[in-house]
């Protein structure tokens, strides 16, 4: 494809792209008012790629400024108006990036001075990949590809516009950008593209926590974040992001996120992250701080933390011993309300993928997951407060409150791990009374209202 027909190409007997509904008629609102707008960002490479169904990004590129573009639409939010962009709400509920057309004046490596440019082909020419560098526009049909990126879709190939060298320093993120680019869409990173990402990697240290947290989420969002990751480790940037965990990430691992699945997986295969480290997740103060550089809320922190606690595999020792795995269970739900099936499904796909430590453990996840579901099933106490009898109950025949309570409710706890059948009111009632001040408790001097004492 020569240069002319990368800067214009139609889509022939039916449209290359298909706009929503919604985002049409926003074009269609500043093409009237006389504001040249396209449709550009991963919707519009995704339908070049004709990558089939999945969420994809819809933005706006336009010849309006941000007042004119507020000036027009009834509902919208500031996203970044000193860049250029406003939020606008579709007719369909969602919020679209309307930007300027804009060309980069100064930029720093972190952020970029910028001022509104006239024409698309200024906005394109500062864009990060020839992939992403495409703009449609729905009316004419017409695609705009100055840069070659439908070629290099076709071709399979991420390559930076214009010099590789130069559009690596002039932001840094655009290093795990790239990455996150050629392990999710498959594609090779070309020669002079790949040395100017490995030359900037040093410069991931300028970037906020937060940047680099946004960018390592959508990696482990993604269908297949071992390809990413291997990316990562290669590059080197897995080392200036990570450095807990080393100089490298076992391939098995990789391959047991990829069977990872299901909703909020990204937290989960953060999780397996964590575990690669020198202390293989278990020391909950480095886990807990790691997640905090990199500004993970506090709830997914928890979460996180909880399944990497639960390691690859189940406790040696465990999946034959009742007692042991409900105590194994009890400690693991404190960690939430879905610690205990978030380790399950930990453990699942690491049995799938092969990388859990040890073949004797082969069949041990499905035992014990099954064990402790029968558990749960049968209403095996998890903690006191599932007990039949409460603090309430022992105060009521004599003991005072205090630390020998919780003492005693954690004995009766331990006994109904072993026999479940002891949590019965009358069975747990009889059990107290039988417990001396120096086991059990402290109890009030002997009087009228106090029980019986029974035998044990």
């Amino acid at each position: 494809m020569d240069d002319a027909e990368r800067c214009v190409a139609r889509g022939g007997a039916g449209p290359l792209v298909e706009v929503p509904e919604a985002v049409g008629e926003l074009v269609r609102r500043l093409e009237d008012e006389g504001f040249e707008t396209w449709t550009v960002g991963g919707g519009v490479r995704e339908a070049v790629r004709a990558s089939p169904g999945g969420p994809v990004d819809w933005d706006l590129a336009t010849r309006a400024v941000p007042a004119q573009v507020r000036g027009l639409f009834r509902r919208t939010v500031a996203l970044g108006e000193e860049y250029g962009t406003v939020g606008v709400f579709g007719e369909d509920g969602n919020l679209y990036e309307v930007t300027t057309f804009r060309r980069d004046v100064i930029t720093y490596g972190r952020k970029a001075e910028v001022a509104f440019a006239e024409t698309l082909e200024e906005d394109l020419a500062r864009r990060d990949f020839t992939v992403n560098a495409m703009a449609w526009h729905p009316f004419r049909e017409e695609l705009r590809d100055p840069h070659g990126g439908r070629e290099d879709l076709a071709n399979g190939v991420l390559r930076a516009v214009g010099h590789a060298r130069r559009r690596f320093r002039e932001d840094y993120l655009r290093v795990l950008r790239g990455l996150r680019f050629a392990g999710t869409l498959g594609l090779r990173i070309e020669e002079e593209t790949w040395k100017g990402l490995a030359e900037a990697v040093p410069g991931l240290a300028l970037l906020s926590p937060e940047r680099v947290r946004e960018e390592l989420v959508k990696v482990l969002a993604g269908p297949r974040p071992s390809r990413a990751l291997a990316l990562y480790l290669r590059s080197g940037a897995m080392r200036r992001i990570l450095p807990e965990l080393g100089d490298e990430v076992p391939r098995e691992v990789l391959a047991a996120m990829d069977e990872l699945g299901g909703s909020e997986r990204e937290l989960l295969r953060m999780a397996l992250l964590m575990m690669c480290g020198p202390d293989s997740g278990r020391d909950p103060g480095k886990v807990a701080a790691t997640l905090a550089r990199l500004r993970f809320s506090n709830a997914d922190a928890k979460r996180i933390g909880a399944a990497a606690r639960g390691g690859m595999a189940p406790p040696d020792g465990i999946v034959r011993d009742p007692p042991a795995r409900r105590r194994w269970t009890a400690a693991t739900a404190k960690g939430g309300a879905c610690a205990v099936d978030d380790v399950f499904r930990v453990w699942r796909a690491v049995s799938v993928s092969g990388a859990a430590p040890g073949r004797s453990r082969a069949g041990a996840p499905e035992r014990l997951i099954a064990s402790v579901r029968r558990d749960l099933r049968a209403g095996v106490p998890a903690s006191v407060a599932q007990l039949a009898v409460s603090g309430r109950d022992l105060v009521a025949r004599g003991w005072l409150p205090g630390p020998g309570i919780g003492a005693a409710l954690r004995s009766l706890l331990e006994a109904v791990w072993e026999d479940p059948a002891l949590n019965d009111r009358s069975a747990l009632l009889e059990r107290v009374a039988a417990m001396s001040p120096e086991r059990g408790g402290e109890r009030t001097s002997p009087g009228a209202t106090d029980p019986p004492r029974h035998a044990p």
